[in-house]
């Protein structure tokens, strides 16, 4: 059985390549002309992706996501909302892999089963890393008004945090 997997993708390419031999395609010059347009959709991405990831790195080192989740625990701690949930819900619309740090975090001094756990489990399921993906996508479409895309994600993302705790509360408390 593991042999397939050794075997897929070069058949895949064969198959491919025996296809566009069949149509009378020059496979070669498809392939490069498609490289050359998956480069130009780089250098187009590439500006927005770099801000991105420097202002993740800047906020996590500077400590400013430390700082807001002290601000906000009372608020959070009020409403019964788990206060190790949020450097996760501060960062998830910002950075998928920076989330998933948090996520880990959680996981590692609470443990996947707590409600913590489960509740970021669901969270990472149920939210979108917003900016990240509408950099990309417009970067890339070369959209320039975004404003309103931006408001209704982050609207969307909300409502999916708190419907995460209450599925969560609901299902397993």
């Amino acid at each position: 059985m593991h042999k397939i997997g050794e075997y897929l993708v070069p058949m895949i390419i064969l198959c491919i390549v025996a296809y566009g031999a069949l149509k009378k395609t020059d496979v070669y010059g498809a392939f490069t002309r498609g490289a050359v347009a998956g480069l130009k959709t780089v250098y187009a991405i590439f500006p927005a992706m770099l801000a991105l990831f420097i202002a993740i790195g800047a906020m996590r080192s500077s400590g400013l996501i430390e700082l807001i989740s002290d601000w906000a625990r009372p608020v959070t701690n009020s409403i019964g909302f788990p206060s190790p949930l949020v450097p996760f819900v501060i960062l998830r619309p910002v950075s998928g892999s920076g989330s998933l740090a948090f996520a880990s975090d959680i996981f590692s001094a609470y443990g996947p089963d707590s409600f913590a756990g489960r509740a970021v489990s669901i969270m990472m399921g149920s939210t979108e890393t917003t900016f990240y993906t509408t950099a990309v996508y417009f970067a890339a479409s070369g959209t320039k008004n975004i404003r309103h895309t931006i408001k209704c994600a982050l609207v969307a993302d909300f409502f999916s945090m708190v419907v995460s705790l209450i599925v969560c509360r609901l299902y397993y408390y």
